[in-house]
């Protein structure tokens, strides 16, 4: 693999106490969710340019990012 094109790292999920609960907009977790969506279309873009790396995915389930 090219350490020109690195593979897409997920974003961090956050704690459940870094939210204040008080109707943020946005909210971490929606942050969060934005960055997971945009880390897996990444990630889908990267594995089409590097089929090889396919076997070394994980094919557990995905988080469900359409909350």
């Amino acid at each position: 693999m090219s350490s020109d094109d690195p593979r897409p790292l997920p974003p961090r999920e956050p704690a459940l106490e870094e939210c204040c609960g008080g109707g943020c907009e946005p909210c971490v977790f929606d942050r969060y969710y934005d960055a997971l969506e945009r880390y897996q279309d990444a990630l889908q873009s990267w594995l089409q340019r590097h089929p090889e790396a396919a076997s070394d995915t994980p094919a557990g389930p995905q988080p469900d990012i359409h909350k």
